[in-house]
């Protein structure tokens, strides 16, 4: 019982390994990271006196130097709570302005029901294979034929 704490301890998992899993499942669900730098211009002014006749004149030094900025934007994948939340908002915006879509494709999928025109197709070789049967099967077990064709070897 002694050593079981403490390998249960050793066997767990890291903070690191947990971080890792995680952060794996959010860029299997969407998660975005996207890196990008820009370059800006930082303006620099330096003053400092200088003594020109007895009198005192600031001089003025303008620098101007290039710096690069990362920047790091995160997207981050929306809940199933989010979108239907965002759903039932948009659903209800329309509803207030009194022409929604659902009630338009309602519309179009009753005027298409009662447009359809069901079209069915007869297959005949069914019907031809049976009537060919029908014609041949009692003349052949009918001794006639198999006499006629007794003959007609003879022949």
């Amino acid at each position: 019982m002694r050593y079981l704490i403490p390998l249960i301890l050793l066997i767990s998992c890291s903070a690191s390994k947990r971080a890792q899993y995680h952060y794996k499942r959010a860029l299997a669900n969407g998660l975005k990271i996207e890196q990008g730098s820009d370059t800006i211009q930082v303006l620099k002014v330096d003053s400092f006196p200088v003594i020109v006749n007895d009198t005192i004149v600031w001089e003025k030094i303008i620098a101007y130097r290039d710096t690069v900025i990362q920047t790091r934007t995160v997207t981050i994948p929306k809940t199933r709570w989010q979108t239907r939340i965002e759903y039932r908002e948009r659903v209800k915006t329309l509803k207030i302005k009194g022409d929604t879509e659902v009630k338009v494709i309602r519309e179009q999928a009753k005027i298409a029901k009662a447009t359809k025109e069901v079209k069915y197709r007869t297959r005949w070789w069914p019907f031809i294979v049976g009537l060919i049967l029908g014609l041949i099967i009692p003349y052949l077990l009918q001794g006639g034929l198999l006499d006629r064709f007794a003959l007609w070897r003879k022949l």
